[in-house]
């Protein structure tokens, strides 16, 4: 028994540390498997925060594609549309292909059909061309003959006038001519509201030509105005103060004929008087009181032997350069009697005459015993705005020039003479409306003068153009002074001055009807000069 108990208890101690070594196999084994455990929760963390971000992922994924599903629905849209305009693009474009080939089909067809036309038309053309040369070259000839023609009208028209003027200064005729001033700013300044407003042109007097002067006049409640008028010359609104001293210049020179140009180193002796005719009387501007201060001295026009009208006592002075002359007369001019009114801040007030006399001695035996007389007339000038005291004085809307060279029975030949030529330039005051000008008192009085002179004046051109047996020179001082000029034998020339205004248009139709009064008028002819008797030595 006790070798049996032996042998099991050998065998439950070796069982037992049998079991006890599966026991720790089975501790380790669970430590091990704790450790596994504890592993597998740490990767069930993880494995769970994957999760958690594939689980964002997803749905951002998700999210994505719904967009991706929603582009791919629009795309597929536009995909659908895109072939639809395709088709349509293919189907213009195999529409447009059609005409465009039935479009070159015509223009093939009208290309060819211009390229016969511009056969056609180059050929034409070179005939053209052809014609034109011709037609240039005939031009040219023309031209040429034109010119030609031209030059020959001016140099007969030359002719004419040189003729015409020798008629005229052997009938003795007064001639005239007439100056259109351009329009000034003070003329529209003064307009007439009315005349501003109407349609009707500002201007009424026109240069038709050279010869013609032209007055158109429309006014409210009187017969429309349509007339010309005939002169020596017409000088229109744009020539110059040279085209119109050219015409005086011929003039000019037959007043120094004999004189000057025959012998040039005998130089004549110049005298110049000044003389202004006031409220009818005759003052000497040159002469000078007992102070020996200049002032007008009084004066009387007297009758010579020889039936010459000359002012007793009239002072001269002499000159010996144009700068003398020039300085001698502005500064008598400003003696001149003058008067502010509504239409002139200068107005003259009086007639103003300018008398240059040349004298020399001609050698023995000379042709040239001759005197010619000059004198400058200036005829009544009509209203202007009235100008700023300071200012230089505008000329007077209308004017009148006259001119006289005159002459004088010849004396014996062989013998030493004198020889005189005079030059008159005379400048008329102006007439005047006194309702217009507004004067009252003396200066009423001195308006009275200057119209019943001026009155007399045309009186005087009415009687010589009429041929009456009387003329009244004496009427004024004025006609009388200037009877040897108007009814002489002296060469006249008439420069009128006028305005083509609307509003000075009375006063225009005034001027040229003066002028066309003195172009009829007839005197003696004009002799080529006269010599003064012998001088002692």
């Amino acid at each position: 028994m006790p070798a049996r108990g032996g042998r099991w208890a050998g065998f439950w101690e070796q069982r037992a540390r049998q079991l006890q070594r599966q026991v720790q196999a089975k501790e380790e084994r669970i430590v091990e498997l704790e450790t596994e455990n504890a592993i597998l929760h740490l990767k069930l963390a993880e494995y769970q925060e994957m999760t958690g971000k594939s689980s964002h992922a997803a749905t951002r994924f998700c999210l994505l594609c719904d967009e991706q599903e929603g582009l791919q629905r629009g795309t597929r849209s536009s995909l659908a549309q895109l072939c639809r305009v395709i088709q349509k693009v293919k189907q213009d474009r195999k529409e447009l292909r059609s005409s465009s080939l039935d479009l070159l089909r015509d223009c093939q067809g009208q290309q060819q059909d211009c390229g016969s036309e511009i056969v056609t038309a180059v050929q034409g053309a070179q005939r053209h061309h052809e014609a034109v040369l011709a037609w240039q070259s005939k031009a040219g000839c023309l031209e040429q003959s034109l010119r030609e023609t031209t030059e020959r009208y001016q140099l007969e028209k030359q002719k004419r006038k040189q003729l015409h003027n020798r008629l005229v200064e052997l009938k003795g005729n007064i001639r005239v001519h007439c100056r259109i001033r351009p329009a000034l700013p003070f003329d529209k300044e003064s307009e007439d509201p009315l005349s501003q407003n109407s349609s009707v042109s500002a201007e009424v007097a026109h240069a038709v030509d050279d010869e013609t002067v032209l007055v158109r006049w429309d006014r409210p409640g009187h017969p429309w105005i349509n007339k010309t008028y005939n002169f020596e010359r017409v000088y229109g609104p744009a020539e110059s103060q040279r085209v119109v001293f050219e015409e005086v210049c011929p003039l000019l020179t037959s007043l120094l004929d004999g004189l000057i140009s025959e012998n040039p180193s005998r130089s004549p002796k110049v005298a110049v008087s000044v003389v202004e005719v006031y409220n009818n009387d005759i003052f000497d501007l040159l002469a000078k009181d007992s102070c020996a201060v200049t002032s007008g001295v009084k004066r009387e026009v007297l009758t010579t032997k020889a039936g010459k009208k000359e002012i007793p006592s009239l002072t001269y002075e002499s000159v010996h350069s144009t700068e003398e002359f020039l300085t001698l007369v502005d500064g008598r001019l400003r003696l001149r009697a003058k008067h502010a009114t509504l239409v002139h801040a200068d107005s003259s007030r009086s007639h103003l005459i300018i008398t240059v006399t040349l004298t020399t001695a001609p050698s023995w035996d000379s042709p040239a015993n001759r005197q010619s007389d000059v004198s400058l007339l200036k005829e009544p000038d009509c209203p202007s705005p009235r100008q700023p005291a300071t200012g230089r004085r505008h000329s007077a809307a209308h004017r009148t020039s006259s001119w006289s060279p005159g002459a004088a029975p010849e004396g014996p030949t062989g013998h030493m003479e004198q020889v005189h030529a005079k030059l008159q330039l005379v400048d008329l005051a102006g007439s005047e409306c006194a309702g217009v000008s507004g004067v009252t008192g003396a200066a009423l009085r001195e308006t009275s003068f200057i119209n019943r002179s001026l009155a007399a004046l045309a009186d005087v051109l009415g009687a010589l153009s009429e041929r009456r047996g009387h003329v009244p020179y004496r009427n004024s001082k004025l006609t009388h002074l200037l009877q040897d000029v108007l009814g002489g034998d002296a060469k006249l020339l008439v420069i009128l001055c006028v305005s083509p205004c609307r509003k000075h248009a009375a006063e225009t139709l005034q001027s040229l009807g003066f002028g066309t009064r003195a172009r009829q008028v007839q005197r003696g002819p004009a002799r080529a000069g006269r010599v003064a008797p012998r001088t002692p030595r």
